[in-house]
């Protein structure tokens, strides 16, 4: 018991916790490298070995982690996460599976789980998923209502952009990415239907301004919230932090392994 809660203290802690993430970015940077044939025809069997050294240290800290925590271990998103990541590197890159090879670049996200201000970014971004649901379902139903729209009144002379609900909602996308929207789209439909900015302007208005910036807003109002409580956190466990030293002196202090000084 006590072997484990040295193990969890020290692969926790902020030393590991810096050689982990310099263990990250130096292997990103051997995966980068694995790209280039220059390198790979020079040193190619070095790249290769540091790559494997990376993941074995890799393995390492999970192994730690596992034992330290036990079942524990499970119950943390970010292991599970991290778990997940080391093991898809673990597979055997066959014929059948050779794309598990260009995914071991994820192991870059790891950086995400070590580093306590990314988590709390991706955790402010998963907390705005319910919202922004509501805010893409929206976006949605008027999607489907220009596209039907769009569909019936340019289809027959723009075959291509709006000759079924399909490429309508395609060209629709793009327009809202205000990708060549009024010298690709735009003006070329006007030039045989005058009226068709009637259409494009509310489209654009409704989706590219409004519902997009609800999302916006939405994000981060959540990224707010999360940084909040990232230092309520904080507080609250230098607050622990400072009772519990307290406590111990107190009890020095009662069982006489302190004594307090006396003036006359």
């Amino acid at each position: 018991m006590i072997l484990r809660e040295r193990v969890d203290q020290l692969i926790h802690g902020p030393r590991a916790q810096a050689f982990i993430t310099g263990v990250i970015l130096f292997n990103a940077a051997i995966l980068g490298l694995e790209t280039s044939g220059s390198v790979m025809a020079r040193v190619g069997p070095l790249i290769l070995a540091l790559d494997a050294l990376c993941l074995a240290v890799f393995v390492a800290e999970i192994a730690a982690k596992l034992f330290a925590r036990g079942p524990r271990f499970f119950r943390d998103g970010w292991n599970v996460f991290d778990f997940a990541v080391v093991g898809i590197a673990l597979l055997p890159a066959t014929q059948g599976l050779s794309v598990l090879r260009a995914l071991r670049i994820l192991r870059l996200l790891r950086i995400v789980s070590v580093t306590p201000r990314l988590r709390r970014v991706v955790e402010g971004f998963l907390a705005a998923l319910p919202g922004m649901g509501s805010v893409f379902l929206l976006l949605g139903i008027f999607f489907y209502i220009f596209a039907v729209i769009a569909t019936k009144l340019f289809g027959p002379s723009f075959p291509d952009w709006f000759g079924t609900l399909g490429r309508s909602a395609y060209s629709l996308f793009q327009i809202m990415t205000l990708d060549s929207w009024s010298s690709g789209f735009a003006r070329t439909v006007m030039a045989e239907f005058p009226f068709a900015w009637l259409f494009f302007l509310p489209f654009v208005l409704i989706t590219a301004f409004v519902v997009m910036n609800l999302v916006i807003g939405l994000i981060v109002n959540s990224l707010q919230d999360a940084h909040h409580a990232g230092e309520h956190e904080a507080t609250e466990a230098w607050r622990d932090e400072v009772l519990a030293r307290l406590e111990g002196i107190e009890r020095r202090l009662a069982d006489g392994t302190i004594r307090p000084d006396k003036t006359d």
